[in-house]
């Protein structure tokens, strides 16, 4: 139990955090040519693709939480090892997209726009790929044996931090993906 809300605690600190960096790119979109850069530098398609695989890592780990309660060790591991390939396939989705805005000369500190997108976008990314190390870790663990006791707590608390970090990409790519495109 004290993990759970360990990790509670922890996605509240969070969540905050990731609202004001979200409030800080709104604000921000409200500059000057501010839009003209995001519309013509990002690629909502192909993040869009690779966003639809993060979401489905929620789906995977989802699964492998059930298979934990059910007892079914072989399957924990096999949805657990698709959850950290999905997760990796997403952050390589990002660092192709960060080489194609490099190479457009859009970076940090090139314009607000670049460093609220840099920002916000990489924060998240470190986000995922804690959650993969995490993940991968739980999931050595689940080979050595650790998680053949149906009681433990871990599997779970790992579980709200990997879908906070889904759902605030589902908030992140809605704003600044999508919403620019109809407004």
């Amino acid at each position: 139990m004290e993990n759970k809300l360990l990790i509670k605690l922890i996605v509240g600190t969070e969540a905050m955090f990731f609202l004001a960096l979200i409030m800080a790119f709104v604000y921000f979109s409200f500059t000057p040519d501010f839009k003209s850069h995001q519309l013509l530098n990002l690629d909502i398609k192909t993040t869009g693709a690779f966003s639809v695989l993060l979401f489905s890592s929620s789906f995977t780990y989802w699964r492998a939480e059930s298979s934990y309660h059910k007892g079914e060790i072989t399957k924990l591991k096999v949805w657990l090892i698709i959850t950290i390939l999905l997760g990796g396939i997403f952050l390589f989705g990002q660092g192709r997209e960060y080489l194609g805005l490099l190479n457009s000369h859009i970076s940090v500190s090139s314009s607000i726009f670049g460093t609220s997108f840099f920002t916000l976008t990489g924060f998240h990314g470190l986000h995922v790929f804690v959650g993969i190390v995490v993940i991968a870790i739980v999931t050595c663990l689940t080979f050595l044996g650790d998680f053949t006791n149906k009681k433990s707590s871990v599997i779970g608390a790992v579980g709200i931090y990997w879908h906070f970090v889904d759902i605030v990409w589902a908030v992140v790519f809605l704003i600044v993906y999508v919403l620019p495109h109809i407004f």
